[in-house]
């Protein structure tokens, strides 16, 4: 069998081209004959699936990535078997999607969502995204290179570091863990909330806000650093194992991969009790799931071009949709205070969270699954 996986290649230290990376690097490892290749249109691709000649093309992507992983291999005369990650709904393709023998979503939550929206999701498998243990791994406090890291960070060593990644911290629950926080401070005081995002204009946006919530709140603005820019995936071992708690209570997640990588790197993880997270932590062994505190649900949304349509135009919802989550603030400063205030909880549960994660979520065994679907579902060797 030979398998063509289409993603953001070369690999990028972004969330959709790691999780295709670490596919293809699975099924070589496995013996599988395989290629890589960008899922954009190009002489490249044109090749891949003219003269490589695949059998399955995989493609990693949410639904609007549809003509790019989808209809480009159906129109080579290969089978296409999209690896669906979430963007809140979805709007058009929807007789396609449900045609398809074979789809993989990053999690019950996201083939949920697909079902939800109108899409027959029969032949939809979850396959969660792996890591790959050489590169991301714990690595211990007391060397030299995460010393001189926490110092960098302004974070003393009586202190507890508390970490949020994202494209941009608001959509993890940056803006939630500041409520928490202010209600943790009055009691206790030796924490630092470090949040690293991308520079980007949602980056910038929700930028504001959180500046306006911190001054809202009274926080210590000393007690708060901002990392911007893009990070090497190597070096986020470093920045995970520099932390002491990771939090990320998503306003909408797929999957959270780097809330799985805290976990590889063994840390407790707080987050949110609904989407991605459900699957990936589990509350009281390896992190605190906080329950939903409130829901935006919208009853109508702009659909664009870019999704497939003839013209951008609005589609209103026969009943409102929920394209956002909160967690419950209560639920975050009860969760984050005991591991503040529990070092050898904190311990343990980091101990469970690196356990869990090289079981469950190790790319090789990522791969071997997608593998045996395959073969089962199209009945190929």
């Amino acid at each position: 069998m030979k398998i063509a996986v289409l993603y953001a290649y070369p690999p990028e230290p972004d969330g959709l081209s790691i999780q295709g990376h670490l596919l293809y690097k699975g099924l070589k490892e496995l013996g599988v004959e395989v290629m890589p290749c960008h899922h954009a249109p190009s002489f490249q691709k044109q090749w891949v699936l003219d003269a490589f000649k695949p059998d399955v093309a995989i493609g990693v992507g949410c639904w609007t990535y549809v003509p790019d992983i989808v209809l480009s291999p159906l129109n080579q005369g290969v089978q296409p078997v999209p690896w669906f990650v979430a963007n809140g709904w979805v709007a058009n393709y929807h007789k396609l999607l449900s045609e398809l023998p074979l789809a993989f979503v990053t999690s019950r939550w996201v083939r949920e969502t697909y079902k939800r929206d109108g899409v027959d999701v029969k032949n939809y498998e979850v396959l969660p995204i792996g890591f790959d243990p050489a590169e991301i791994k714990p690595i211990p406090r007391d060397d030299y290179k995460i010393k001189r890291l926490r110092e960098m960070l302004g974070v003393a060593e009586h202190e507890k570091m508390i970490l949020t990644v994202g494209g941009d911290v608001t959509s993890k629950g940056a803006q939630e863990m500041f409520k928490a926080l202010a209600e943790i401070d009055k009691d206790f005081k030796n924490w630092k909330y470090v949040l690293k995002h991308w520079d980007s204009e949602s980056a910038e946006i929700h930028g504001r806000e959180e500046d306006a919530l911190i001054e809202q709140l009274g926080l210590d603005r000393g007690k708060i650093v901002y990392l911007s820019g893009a990070f090497s995936h190597d070096f986020m071992s470093y920045l995970l194992s520099a932390c002491d708690i990771y939090a990320a209570p998503s306003r909408l997640e797929g999957f959270g991969m780097i809330q799985m990588e805290a976990e590889a790197c063994g840390k407790p993880v707080i987050s949110i009790n609904v989407g991605g997270p459900a699957d990936t932590i589990v509350h009281g062994k390896t992190g605190f799931l906080a329950e939903i505190g409130e829901t935006v649900e919208l009853k109508e949304e702009w659909a664009y071009e870019h999704m497939g349509f003839d013209a951008d135009h609005k589609i209103k919802f026969d009943k409102p949709k929920v394209f956002a989550y909160r967690a419950s603030i209560p639920d975050l400063v009860k969760y984050t205070k005991i591991l503040l205030e529990d070092d050898k909880l904190r311990e343990e549960m980091g101990k469970n969270a690196l356990e869990h994660a090289r079981t469950n979520f190790h790319y090789k065994n990522i791969a071997k699954k997608a593998l045996d679907l395959i073969k089962e579902r199209l009945d190929l060797d």
